[in-house]
């Protein structure tokens, strides 16, 4: 586990943080090593969350500290990801940030992007 250059306490709630923003947002922008190291959390949460019973909502709870982020992640989230066996979460990179040069990146959920199928969209109309 990465330290950030912070206490244990503090590395906690930020992984808390940055989960609970993923579930309730699907997509968050953030610091390449801190996505990578929310995607093992939330990837963890959905696998508990596909159970869908009590014990399951309850260890959701114990690690997730928004209720509305926990009935989000078993509501729409998990039933989403019921046939996928793994890989529920996506890591889009963005380049440097301008100010200290660290890479940024947007970690959502895989089925954010499936919402429009490329199958489905009009072919482009050529130019003359």
């Amino acid at each position: 586990m990465k330290k950030f250059g912070r206490s244990m306490e503090h590395r906690k709630m930020l992984m808390r943080s940055l989960v609970n923003n993923l579930i309730l947002a699907e997509s968050i922008r953030t610091t390449l090593p801190k996505a990578k190291e929310a995607r093992k959390d939330a990837e963890k949460l959905v696998t508990i969350a596909k159970k869908g019973d009590l014990a399951a909502r309850r260890l959701a709870s114990s690690r997730v500290t928004e209720p509305k982020a926990v009935q989000k992640l078993f509501a729409e989230i998990a039933p989403a990801m019921k046939d996928r066996k793994g890989g529920y979460t996506r890591i889009v990179k963005l380049g440097a940030r301008k100010g200290d040069a660290a890479e940024m990146c947007i970690l959502q959920w895989v089925t954010a992007g499936e919402a429009a199928p490329a199958a489905e969209k009009e072919p482009a109309k050529e130019v003359k």
